[in-house]
């Protein structure tokens, strides 16, 4: 016979079914990885494809680069300005000679710094207000709304974006390696007496390392905008979900950036030598 003891302390079949698995962490960010490709796929279907609304990318341009340049200008002259100053020193300990650093500074700015180290304050601006703008209408149910009238939240919502963040993520970044230069000229001229002349020396400079500069600049552009795309489409749980979106956004970005940084700065290494 059963004591009351012995029925309360076994498991009901209530209290398994409420017990729910978290999936891994290999699962979860499998499923991420499958969601962002299908994002993407359907990104560059609804490019050829897509019936978007006219003026959708001309919005966003101005959405993702007016409204970013300042920012991005006063960081890049910032980050060009230190690393300046920080080459000059470390290279004055070796040799006294510093008419060799602007070529120097220029090979560096134009093949790695800018596109890379650009597109993370790049990716801070955009792929936050990205992700809280489509979150926040996930949230609302306006992409419901998107398909009770036939039309693809991606169509309409990503692919605007994704556009404009190419288009206007390439000209930021390449504004802000150019501001960068800038500041690393007025610090080298005034601190270090570097002839102005012998700075603005672009002889080392490749055309290789121009066309890996701008391709960087495009796929960070389109990475951001895609991850913080699919981060926005799918939040969940009202303003703290919008909350949680941006932030992973932001993460996602940055993290995509870096991976892809050394994806392309190892292929560019062999088709286009430094």
């Amino acid at each position: 016979m059963t004591t009351a003891t012995e029925t309360n302390a076994m498991p009901t079949k209530t209290d398994a079914e409420a017990e729910v698995r978290k999936p891994g962490a290999f699962q979860f960010y499998a499923e991420e990885l499958s969601d962002l490709l299908r994002v993407t796929i359907r990104t560059f279907y609804y490019i050829v494809r897509g019936k978007r609304e006219k003026g959708d990318v001309i919005r966003q341009c101005f959405e993702i680069g007016n409204k970013s340049m300042f920012f991005m200008a006063v960081t890049m002259a910032f980050i060009g300005a230190i690393v300046l100053f920080q080459m000059c020193m470390q290279a004055k300990r070796i040799i006294p000679d510093l008419t060799m650093i602007g070529g120097m500074y220029a090979k560096l700015l134009i093949r790695e710094l800018a596109p890379s180290v650009g597109a993370m304050p790049f990716a801070t601006r955009v792929g936050a207000g990205i992700a809280a703008e489509i979150g926040s209408m996930v949230v609302t149910e306006q992409t419901d709304a998107l398909r009770m009238s036939g039309a693809d939240p991606v169509d309409y919502l990503v692919v605007p974006r994704f556009v404009a963040s190419v288009i206007m993520g390439t000209i930021v970044l390449v504004l802000g390696a150019g501001i960068a230069y800038g500041a690393g000229f007025v610090v080298g001229v005034t601190t270090f007496d570097i002839n102005p002349n012998t700075f603005i020396n672009f002889t080392s400079v490749k055309g290789g390392d121009v066309a890996l500069g701008l391709i960087k600049c495009v796929c960070y552009g389109g990475i951001i905008a895609l991850v913080s795309s699919q981060r926005g489409l799918r939040t969940f749980g009202g303003s703290e979900g919008v909350g949680i979106a941006t932030t992973q956004a932001v993460v996602g970005s940055l993290f995509a950036v870096i991976v892809a940084n050394f994806i392309l700065s190892s292929v560019g290494h062999f088709v286009f030598p430094p």
